[in-house]
């Protein structure tokens, strides 16, 4: 899957700031699927995913050599998993990994987004939702039900763009609460 979108960014310049005029970058984002066994999404995956492990939001310790040694090829063997990288003009910027999963209460499978992550220079332009919107794409076209994600109470900025892109609060129902994502170590 090779599916290319250009954005048209809205930059706040000072003179927008200023009031004195609108400053618009065209921006051209690419968005490919993985493939695992590839050397290049290779090494363009755990470099996009070390850069968000070491910042503040991935926990902020680099992923170990043991990880990166057999990180792609356990996704590759994984029946659910999927990866998408973004490109601009060329050079991986964002990456996204989501797992297959299936909702009992729909019969359908769904998409979990397990990790998104842009590299900061490419933040709030537009890679994040162009993203999301190739893996909406992906998910239609395997019948999905819905997207699910998790997202940092303290990462407010990452909320916005998934607001923005259509995402709300778990619930069932308004009397039984939100959902609450929890782990425990094994």
């Amino acid at each position: 899957m090779s599916v290319c979108y250009t954005i048209l960014i809205t930059e706040m310049t000072p003179a927008l700031v200023a009031g004195l005029e609108e400053d618009f970058m065209q921006c051209n984002i690419s968005v490919r699927l993985v493939d695992y066994l590839n050397p290049t999404d290779q090494l363009d995956l755990l470099t996009l995913l070390d850069m968000y492990a070491r910042d503040e939001m991935g926990g902020g310790d680099p992923l170990s050599e043991e990880v990166k040694s057999r990180l792609c090829r356990d996704l590759a063997d994984h029946p659910g998993a999927m990866s998408l990288i973004a490109s601009v003009d060329h050079h991986p910027v964002g990456l996204l990994n989501a797992f297959l999963g299936y909702s009992t209460f729909k019969a359908r499978p769904l998409m979990n987004v397990h990790d998104i992550a842009v590299h900061p220079d490419f933040r709030g332009r537009g890679v994040g939702q162009t993203l999301l919107k190739a893996l909406e794409e992906y998910a239609i076209a395997m019948n999905c039900c819905k997207l699910t994600l998790e997202v940092l109470s303290g990462n407010r900025v990452a909320q916005k763009s998934y607001e923005r892109f259509g995402f709300e609060q778990y619930a069932l129902n308004e009397a039984t609460g939100q959902a609450l994502f929890m782990q425990k170590w094994l």
